[in-house]
């Protein structure tokens, strides 16, 4: 509703870059981030609150800004935790269905995913090309928390 032609972002969106959100990549990726945020919201977290608080009353105390220090002492610092909330999102993102439907539409070359190609492909009975599609995306999946774990085994080690 609130993306659509009569709904306040669409509405913005339109007037700014004359196209609407709804059925369109721009679209897909809004509502599949807005969808994934709870998955980034913990690790972003965790990682903002073990920014030592010594080092930003430092900053602070040196006459720096609040947005200096965020950019420059806490994001750096936090790095991980935001690579690994933007990786599980991901992760998350590539198996949705339900968002993607909903608000992309299943149109070949500008919205259709692996998700919903998937699903067309049992709906048409070719089970062959729909396992080996949910192969490629599992062996993906596996790929990305693969890394996640890997970069965050690898910051452990570096505490």
């Amino acid at each position: 509703l609130v993306i659509g032609g009569n709904g306040i972002i669409g509405r913005w969106y339109d007037t700014i870059f004359n196209k609407t959100l709804a059925f369109s990549f721009e679209g897909l990726v809004l509502g599949s981030c807005l969808y994934s945020l709870p998955f980034a919201v913990q690790p972003f977290q965790a990682s903002f609150a073990a920014v030592d608080r010594k080092l930003i009353e430092a900053s602070w105390s040196l006459g720096r800004s609040k947005l200096y220090t965020f950019i420059r002492i806490i994001l750096p610092l936090s790095r991980h935790g935001i690579i690994t909330g933007c990786v599980l999102s991901f992760a998350h993102t590539m198996g949705e269905f339900g968002v993607v439907l909903m608000i992309g539409g299943n149109i070949p070359g500008v919205t259709r995913v692996a998700s919903v190609a998937i699903y067309d492909e049992v709906q048409s009975l070719n089970y062959g090309t729909a396992n080996i599609c949910a192969a490629i995306l599992l062996l993906f999946s596996f790929a990305v928390l693969a890394v996640v774990y890997f970069v965050n085994r690898r910051f452990i080690r570096t505490l």
